[in-house]
């Protein structure tokens, strides 16, 4: 097997930072959650640097793969840096998808996106 095909299997059977956060300082959802295309992401940010990030998210193995390594690239970062990560990276970082699932590696850059957003306007008070 391929290690491109290898680290999707990984992501998919063994994926990391998956379930809830309590008290998040920023959450980014895409989709409904009565239908199979939903993705909640959940943010904590110290001082302008992304320290964890979590998602529920219903079980596709390609979009569970997608969140998982969307994390590991995620946390760390400062806001700037993250609100930047695209489905695009997110594909590479996986060793690549095939074009027809390129929109699970979009929803997770669109989800992270969005619970940044949330922070932002959060922090401002808005």
């Amino acid at each position: 097997m391929d290690d491109n095909r290898q680290k999707m299997i990984e992501h998919s059977e063994h994926p990391r930072n998956r379930g809830g956060m309590t008290n998040p300082d920023g959450i980014g959802e895409i989709g409904n959650a009565s239908t199979d295309v939903h993705l909640r992401v959940f943010i904590r940010v110290d001082e302008n640097l992304i320290t964890d990030v979590r998602y529920e998210i219903k079980d596709c193995p390609t979009s569970l793969a997608c969140a998982s390594i969307m994390t590991e690239l995620a946390i760390g970062k400062d806001l700037d840096e993250a609100v930047t990560i695209e489905g695009e990276d997110i594909a590479n970082a996986l060793g690549g998808l095939p074009g027809n699932m390129l929109y699970c590696s979009n929803r997770a850059a669109r989800a992270l996106q969005e619970a940044i957003i949330d922070h932002v306007y959060r922090r401002r008070g808005a």
